[in-house]
C-alpha cells in the first residue's frame, strides 16, 4: 500500500502491519527520535494501573506498550488484528496473553476491563467511532479510556516544519530502517488526515464516553485523550 487509503480497507492495513512487524519497534524508535519511549511512560501514568486490574491494550502490536502494565501488577491483554505483529510479540514476550481481534468487533464480553488504552492505532481502525464505541462496551462502568495518538502541533511554524518532516523525511528515513518502507508513506498521510485534538475529543464523547479531555505532548505532535465509561 503505497498511499493512504482513507477508507482504510482492513485487509490492506492488516497486510501493511504484517509487513512492518519484524522491525517495527526499531523503526518507531528511530522515526520518533526516541520520543516514543516518553510517550509510553505518559500513557502508563495516565492509565495508572493498579495491581489486579484488567487492562486492554488495543492495537498493541508486538506488546512493547503492554509490558509496563504487566510490570505494574495489572492483568494486561495485548490485542491486535495483525497476526504478523502478534507472532513477533509472542516470540519476544511469551508471558503476555496476546489476542487477535478487530477493533470494531472485540472478542470480549461487556464490561470486562477496568481500563482500555490504544496508542497510535485508532486512526488505523476502519471506523474509529465504532472502535471507540466497542472500547466503551468492553469497559466496566466507571472504567478508564486513554488514547495516545498523533495530533496537530499547536504552534503554526512548528506545525509547518513537522508536516515537512512527516511527508518528506519520514519515508526517506524509513527506507533505511523499516522492513516495509512504503507502509510509512501511508502512515504519514494518515497522520496528516487525522482530526485535531478537539475533533478527537468530540468523537470520544459521541462514542459514549464521559468527561473527555486531552493533554498535548511534544508540542502537540501527540495528544493524550482521557475519558470515563
Amino acid at each position: 500500500m503505497a498511499r493512504a487509503e482513507l477508507d482504510k480497507q482492513p485487509s490492506d492495513v492488516q497486510r501493511m502491519f504484517d509487513a512492518v512487524a519484524r522491525r517495527y519497534d526499531l523503526t518507531n524508535d528511530v522515526l520518533s527520535l526516541g520520543q516514543d519511549r516518553r510517550w509510553r511512560r505518559e500513557v502508563l501514568d495516565a492509565v495508572a494501573p493498579r495491581p489486579g486490574e484488567r487492562v486492554l491494550d488495543l492495537a498493541a502490536g508486538t506488546g512493547t506498550s503492554s509490558l509496563p502494565f504487566a510490570e505494574a501488577g495489572a492483568t494486561v491483554v495485548p490485542c491486535d488484528f495483525s497476526l504478523g505483529m502478534l507472532r513477533v510479540g509472542k516470540q519476544a514476550r511469551p508471558q503476555l496473553p496476546f489476542t487477535a481481534g478487530d477493533g470494531t468487533r472485540l472478542p470480549f464480553a461487556d464490561g470486562t476491563f477496568d481500563a482500555v488504552t490504544i496508542s497510535f492505532g485508532l486512526r488505523n481502525i476502519v471506523d474509529p467511532l465504532a472502535g471507540l464505541a466497542e472500547m466503551r462496551r468492553v469497559t466496566r462502568p466507571g472504567g478508564r479510556l486513554v488514547v495516545c495518538e498523533f495530533s496537530h502541533p499547536t504552534w503554526g511554524p512548528f506545525r509547518t516544519l513537522y508536516l515537512e518532516y512527516l511527508m518528506k523525511a519520514l519515508p526517506a528515513i524509513a527506507r533505511g530502517v523499516s522492513s516495509s518502507p512504503a507502509a510509512y508513506v501511508y502512515l504519514a498521510e494518515s497522520i496528516r488526515a487525522w482530526p485535531d485534538q478537539a475533533g478527537l475529543a468530540a468523537m470520544v464523547g459521541e462514542a459514549g464516553w464521559r468527561d473527555s479531555q486531552w493533554r498535548n505532548l511534544s508540542g502537540g505532535i501527540v495528544a493524550l485523550h482521557r475519558a470515563t465509561a
